[in-house]
């Protein structure tokens, strides 16, 4: 493959954008080399500017769960974008957006429409703090709720892959309100609820953990945290900006039968386009402006075109069987790789979910923060570059997931597989 084209924007990038992208997961560092450049997408492939094709197991972070450029997502964005791409007054397709979640997502009985993940993270966060009339936050380590000072200690994503868990700019007096939890310890959460329950606002938690790879919860351990929560007046939150309409059609809630108090979700419900809502029980959401004293506003919230992409694909994903299918390719596409590393002799272990995985070079299982950090980053640094030569794209980092999609049939896991055999031989060589 040839990358002439990309090194030139890249070179252009790091005069003017940190780091020469606009977001630090694009960038190539933790595996070094650099970044390529999309040129366009269709179904469960990247093209980039100079022509090369690859298996795209990003899907711009998650949302492309259809395949990227659905006709049925495009012709949708099509019709409403003659119309207007934006008013800044309310539309009807807002309207039907919020019928729509709050059908398939039951605990989702008020809804306001944001632009990010990040905005209805923090603004989850605000309700609970308004709501309760307590200051603190309790989140856990590897977790990654978006850029707000709250959540940047000991967060996942970016700020692992970079080593930067407790980001400059973010004031002492307000990281001293976040507390941190390790994920899939019960007694480690039991403990800190009896020392300071009083004065928790609300836990914010990846029920599947997709910003330090992905970390599945241990039996039982979402309802402890809802058993702990309820007991001490504090508000569960659910971060399904990954999981949400993947995992499950009502996500991570309704695969592990769990009640949150608040849940938010991201560019999913825009079809791949900026978007984000957060919501949940009606007494909590009625506190928001303007009904309530609680503010928050977004002049673009609820734009016409996002809407309209975002429910072409929740259309698309209520198919019947459209999880099932994504689950069988799933582990149809795990269950190889690890075939093919055991073969090569290279220690190495997934964990999946429908429609997510994570990749390990370390023996299983990874159930903990410490299990996923302790796979070895620069192996998948080698396999990451190697599968990328040979067509095959997936995340830049070893603390991120991966995505599946519907476009993905068997010739792109049987592709995958096959440049896997390379990897591996590769790495095992090495």
């Amino acid at each position: 493959m040839t990358h002439d084209r990309s090194h030139d924007l890249f070179t252009r990038a790091s005069e003017l954008l940190p780091g020469g992208v606009n977001s630090p997961v694009r960038a190539f560092k933790s595996v070094g080399g650099e970044p390529f450049f999309a040129a366009r997408a269709l179904g469960p492939h990247l093209f980039d500017v100079d022509g090369n094709r690859y298996v795209d197991y990003v899907g711009s972070w998650g949302p492309m769960i259809a395949g990227h450029a659905h006709p049925q997502v495009l012709d949708a964005v099509a019709r409403t974008m003659r119309d207007g791409l934006s008013f800044g007054v309310p539309n009807a397709l807002e309207v039907e957006m919020a019928e729509a979640i709050t059908r398939i997502v039951p605990a989702m009985e008020m809804l306001r429409m944001v632009n990010s993940g990040t905005e209805a993270t923090l603004s989850a966060i605000r309700v609970a703090r308004g709501a309760t009339g307590r200051s603190r936050i309790v989140k856990f380590e590897g977790c990654y709720h978006g850029h707000g000072d709250s959540f940047l200690v000991k967060a996942g994503s970016g700020a692992l892959t970079f080593g930067l868990p407790n980001s400059p700019g973010v004031p002492k007096a307000l990281a001293d309100l976040t507390l941190t939890l390790p994920y899939n310890d019960f007694d480690a959460a039991t403990a800190l609820f009896e020392e300071v329950g009083e004065e928790i606002a609300g836990l914010i938690i990846e029920p599947i953990v997709g910003n330090a790879n992905c970390i599945l919860p241990r039996e039982g351990y979402l309802q402890h945290l809802r058993d702990l929560c309820t007991r001490h007046g504090a508000l569960l939150i659910f971060d399904e900006v990954m999981t949400g309409f993947r995992v499950a059609l009502g996500g991570a809630q309704e695969r592990y039968g769990i009640t949150p108090d608040l849940s938010t979700f991201g560019k999913i419900i825009g079809g791949g386009m900026p978007v984000g809502a957060y919501g949940g029980r009606r007494d909590l959401m009625s506190q928001v402006a303007p009904s309530g004293p609680i503010y928050q506003a977004g002049t673009l919230s609820g734009n016409p075109v996002a809407m309209a992409a975002g429910l072409a694909t929740l259309d698309l994903i209520q198919a019947p069987g459209f999880h099932a299918a994504l689950e069988a390719s799933t582990h149809a596409l795990c269950d190889g790789l690890e075939e093919i590393a055991r073969e090569a002799g290279v220690a190495f272990h997934t964990t999946r979910a429908p429609g997510m995985f994570g990749l390990y070079f370390r023996e299983g299982p990874v159930e903990t923060f410490e299990d996923s950090a302790g796979s070895d980053a620069k192996r998948f640094g080698r396999f990451f570059h190697a599968m990328l030569e040979r067509g095959v794209y997936l995340a830049p980092s070893a603390f991120e997931a991966g995505f599946m999609s519907s476009a993905h049939g068997e010739t792109e896991i049987a592709q995958t597989l096959e440049a896997a055999r390379g990897a591996f031989a590769e790495i095992a060589a090495a």
